[in-house]
């Protein structure tokens, strides 16, 4: 289980590392373009099975804390739909990860 630290002193959102590392591509992206928007997910069982949702802005404090040592591998269709999710007035909802199928494809035919 890897861990999102907010904040100064950092509040703890823990995802499996898997999850972590799409999220930290598409926050990450999203800071870079100096973007600020709302990230909302669910709450594990343990906290009550709501929802939490913080405001991302470039001068938000985030450190990434993976559980693992090695790199998972990126699905690209996650971070398209989570980077869909992200640019919408919502901003970004984590979701869980898709069936490759179950996105369209984003390569372009000829």
């Amino acid at each position: 289980m890897g861990t999102l630290l907010y904040g100064n002193p950092g509040n703890v959102i823990t995802f499996d590392d898997r999850a972590l590392m799409h999220l930290q591509i598409v926050i990450s992206t999203k800071l870079r373009r100096r973007e600020s928007f709302v990230f909302t997910w669910t709450d594990s069982v343990g906290e009550g099975t709501g929802r939490s949702a913080i405001w991302l802005d470039p001068t938000s404090t985030l450190y990434y804390r993976y559980f693992g040592s090695r790199t998972p591998s990126i699905n690209r269709d996650w971070i398209e739909a989570l980077m869909l999710s992200a640019n919408s007035a919502g901003g970004l909802v984590f979701i869980a990860e898709p069936e490759p199928s179950a996105l369209p494809s984003t390569k372009t035919r000829r």
